[in-house]
């Protein structure tokens, strides 16, 4: 498996957290020195172990945004 490096270059907020400690969180994330994106996943206590999770540019993230903001919750 190729190595990945990455950089949470901005904390935005926590979803949820679990009782074994791992939270899900929305961050902006560089993978591999590029441009920051927009990423949902879940994260081991001090971020040290991810699980999957989605990344999304600024772009996609507005438009979940919208059909976020279209539905009756």
């Amino acid at each position: 498996m190729p190595e990945f490096t990455y950089e949470i270059t901005e904390p935005i907020g926590i979803l949820s957290q679990s009782t074994n400690g791992w939270s899900r969180q929305i961050n902006l994330i560089s993978w591999n020195g590029r441009a920051p994106k927009y990423d949902i996943r879940d994260w081991a206590p001090g971020n040290e172990k991810m699980g999957k999770g989605i990344s999304m540019s600024l772009e996609e993230l507005k438009a979940l945004k919208e059909i976020l903001d279209e539905m009756e919750i």
